[in-house]
């Protein structure tokens, strides 16, 4: 049964919020970039890389090194970042030698990953929920303090993106993306990591010009900003929620707006007609 809403803290969404923000920032100009290169599946497969490597890394404990001087989670971080940056490396490898099939080599990546996982928690008294939560994360619950770093993070790859990057090679740009992969799936887990970079892409993709990313800022805020209150108000996991609702945003963006003309659209069929090649569409010109 559904929280009374008057009972409900709107100030618990504040840092939840921020967070997707801070995801929102680098994945959608990066999501539209690997859009338009047609790799499409690429941080799904960096992400689950670099989740291996932070279930690997709880497993041996690797957190101890750094407690002593005060740097928790710094462990499980490193482990993330180099199981990202391994992963690259072999996609760009895998790009140069097979490109034809890249988009099935990267498939195959994330189904590797995501399989040694479970191996990997297979005898782990908590390894369901550890999975789980490395998959739909724990939005709800990040804290201020978890955002700082990430954000430190985030204005480098920002000022790297906007500058010299755009003219980097395609091995810098996904050694680039693997550093923003890592950070974003301790916040928000892998699906919501993906789900990030690819929803405000498609919705916006009829846009234009210097329209499209602010456009794709406004889906990507939308989709927290309605998955964090529906999360809170029903009670149900805040990743998953925001993932839905985000993807009900991309599909109503492919809806509303026809590619190339910047209009919105409606199509709607004749009952007389059999073909769908010959519905008819209404415009409006926005």
């Amino acid at each position: 049964m559904s929280p009374d809403l008057q009972g409900l803290d709107p100030g618990l969404l504040l840092a939840p919020f921020a967070a997707g923000l801070l995801v929102l920032a680098t994945h959608v100009p990066l999501g539209i970039e690997v859009l338009r290169r047609g790799i499409i599946f690429i941080d799904l497969a960096v992400a689950q890389v670099a989740a291996l490597g932070a279930v690997a890394a709880s497993l041996v404990d690797l957190d101890a090194v750094f407690h002593g001087i005060g740097l928790h989670g710094l462990g499980a971080q490193l482990a993330a970042g180099l199981a990202a940056i391994l992963g690259a490396l072999l996609l760009t490898w895998s790009e140069r030698r097979w490109p034809e099939i890249q988009e099935a080599l990267i498939g195959l990546v994330f189904v590797f990953a995501a399989a040694a996982g479970i191996l990997l928690l297979a005898h782990h008294p908590h390894g369901g929920e550890h999975l789980r939560d490395l998959l739909a994360g724990q939005l709800l619950w990040v804290n201020w303090q978890q955002l700082l770093p990430v954000a430190v993070i985030y204005v480098g790859v920002l000022a790297l993106w906007l500058g010299p990057a755009q003219r980097w090679p395609r091995l810098a740009f996904y050694l680039l993306f693997a550093v923003t992969v890592t950070a974003s799936v301790q916040l928000a887990g892998v699906l919501l990591v993906f789900t990030s970079l690819i929803a405000p892409a498609v919705a916006t993709r009829a846009l234009r010009g210097r329209w499209r990313i602010p456009a794709a800022y406004l889906v990507g805020a939308a989709g927290y900003a309605g998955g964090l209150a529906l999360s809170l108000y029903v009670d149900l996991p805040a990743g998953a929620t925001v993932v839905c609702c985000l993807c009900l945003l991309a599909l109503a963006g492919l809806c509303c707006f026809r590619p190339g003309a910047g209009e919105l659209y409606c199509a709607t069929s004749n009952p007389e007609d059999t073909d769908p090649d010959q519905w008819q569409t209404k415009t409006t010109t926005i």
